[in-house]
């Protein structure tokens, strides 16, 4: 029996979501390895050549797409993105990086199961939502590029890139996220970081450069 399950490895830097997801595959899959950064990840998928990756698109040491990128032709492991985010340019990202489908986190047990096993036989499985993003933007002439820089950042740090670039006060910020300006600023901090940036004005023109206002 155990021969015919799907062998996964899952990718997610939170131990306890990690832990949830295997909890709910119950005996539907065999989890062969798990990582929590990209390092781990491709060290992992490397070693144990799974069926299907379930791979979360926001990861310390460059995302998902860095994965996709390292492991390009490397194996024949299928991937299938499975995050919280529904935001369009992490569909089109992770699609365009080689991804065969993108499910969010709320989808049960058994659908998830499902998904696995569709994508170990080839089909292309996407949440109902997101399926329309990857064919609006493949049916496009201008479809945007996989952006390294925007993958670094992480979506509570876009959220508070848009605000700013909206023209919010930090205190007006926290407010409209029920987060501290402490906080706020901590984001700020590392936005600018890791993007090589002064001050909040260029982070600004770079967010309205991506659409992200």
């Amino acid at each position: 029996m155990s021969e015919t399950l799907k062998r996964v490895v899952l990718v997610d830097d939170h131990q306890m979501f990690r832990t949830g997801v295997k909890a709910e595959l119950g005996g539907g899959v065999e989890i062969v390895g798990e990582a929590g950064d990209v390092d781990e990840a491709v060290a992992v998928i490397r070693g144990t050549q799974p069926d299907v990756v379930l791979l979360d698109v926001h990861l310390p040491g460059g995302g998902g797409i860095e994965v996709l990128r390292r492991l390009h032709g490397a194996v024949s492991s299928k991937f299938l993105a499975l995050s919280v985010s529904d935001a369009a340019e992490d569909v089109i990202g992770v699609v365009r990086g080689g991804a065969r489908g993108y499910v969010t986190k709320t989808i049960s047990g058994p659908e998830l199961t499902d998904a696995i096993g569709r994508v170990a036989d080839g089909d292309a499985v996407f949440s109902p939502r997101l399926a329309g993003f990857v064919l609006d933007a493949f049916a496009a002439t201008d479809v945007p590029a996989v952006d390294p820089e925007l993958d670094q950042i992480t979506q509570r740090e876009r959220d508070v890139l848009r605000l700013i670039a909206r023209g919010y006060a930090y205190k007006e910020i926290a407010k409209e996220l029920f987060i501290s300006v402490k906080t706020v600023e901590t984001h700020v901090s590392s936005v600018l970081r890791k993007l090589q940036l002064s001050n909040r004005h260029e982070l600004s023109r770079w967010a309205a450069a991506r659409r992200l206002v």
